[in-house]
């Protein structure tokens, strides 16, 4: 039989996977009568930790808020799953600027496991490989991303201080309608309050954020990730390129995700009219080859003549024989 000890901390551990855990349901988990159940219940109460009694037809123990984190139980599963999301977390770019904290939180975890479960996560950890390298990108700072998160959840207007990608530097309020990362970056979508149209601003370049008094309603059909992709792909940018392709918007959307191209139905049936912002058009040339679907440029002038060269070398590099024996 496990020591009382184990027993006390594998209740915590039970306690702690949330909801109320009915007494029948602990005594026979820990193996042990309900009045152990109790007894065990009280050792965790003296060491602090808040145990809440729920009473009623499906009442128990759970765990209450309290002032302090209790220790956490974790099983090899959930240790492995925290320490990688930590790792996936960095690497992805969903870290805050206290880029420490995942490291000081992984060491913390890694210190408490048993020897036999963290030597296995090490050899996990020490053989792993990526196929990328990881993001170097600038991260929102810690109070900047918990504040603005918490305005979105309680529908808060807020007032930002803002770096803009020129160095100007602002104070906007904003009334917060979600939370996008996208390849590594941090987003706010909301709408300006004062001139009554929609924003996207980086979180990185927030240098302050506070509540302000007052609430507002979201817009009907809020999809905060979709009007961040929409405004990616409307940003001015020194050429914009007009396609008619032929394909579905699934087939396309392969090649040109939203982020970066505005597919709409085009006039002729089983075509899409495709509009494209881009600062370079050395890229685009493959990409369309890569669709592998008919299409027609336009414009730029400049995009036609880059497809036709690079046809002209795909069919020159075809054509050549081997000179090998």
């Amino acid at each position: 039989m496990a020591r009382p000890t184990a027993q006390v901390l594998a209740l915590l551990g039970l306690l702690q996977s949330g909801g109320v855990r009915t007494m029948a349901e602990l005594a026979e988990r820990l193996g042990v009568e309900p009045r152990t159940v109790r007894r065990y219940v009280s050792h965790l109460v003296d060491l602090d930790v808040p145990v809440e009694s729920v009473r009623g037809r499906y009442g128990g123990y759970r765990l209450a808020a309290g002032y302090r984190l209790p220790p956490l139980m974790f099983s090899d599963d959930e240790a492995l799953a925290v320490l990688l999301g930590l790792v996936a977390g960095r690497r992805a770019g969903l870290a805050t600027a206290t880029g420490t904290a995942g490291e000081t939180a992984a060491a913390k975890i890694r210190r408490v496991l048993p020897s036999r479960i963290a030597d296995r996560l090490d050899a996990v950890l020490q053989s792993l490989a990526f196929t990328t390298e990881p993001d170097d990108l600038p991260a929102p700072q810690t109070d900047v991303l918990l504040t603005v998160a918490e305005a979105v959840r309680q529908h808060r207007p807020i007032s930002l201080q803002y770096t803009s990608r020129n160095g100007r530097r602002s104070v906007r309020a904003l009334h917060p309608f979600g939370l996008v990362n996208h390849a590594g970056r941090w987003y706010v979508i909301g709408a300006d309050p004062d001139v009554g149209e929609d924003r996207t601003l980086r979180l990185d370049r927030v240098a302050g954020a506070r509540t302000l008094p007052g609430s507002f309603e979201p817009p009907a059909g809020n999809d905060p990730a979709g009007q961040l992709l929409t405004s990616m792909a409307q940003a001015p940018y020194q050429h914009a390129v007009s396609l008619r392709i032929q394909g579905t918007r699934e087939q396309i959307r392969r090649q040109l995700p939203a982020s970066i191209a505005d597919v709409r139905e085009g006039a002729d049936e089983g075509w899409q009219d495709v509009e494209i912002r881009a600062e370079k058009l050395d890229w685009l040339p493959t990409v369309l080859a890569a669709l592998d679907l008919p299409f027609v440029i336009e414009r730029p002038d400049e995009l036609r003549d880059r497809v036709v060269a690079l046809a002209e070398r795909l069919a020159a590099s075809g054509r050549r024989e081997s000179t090998r024996g």
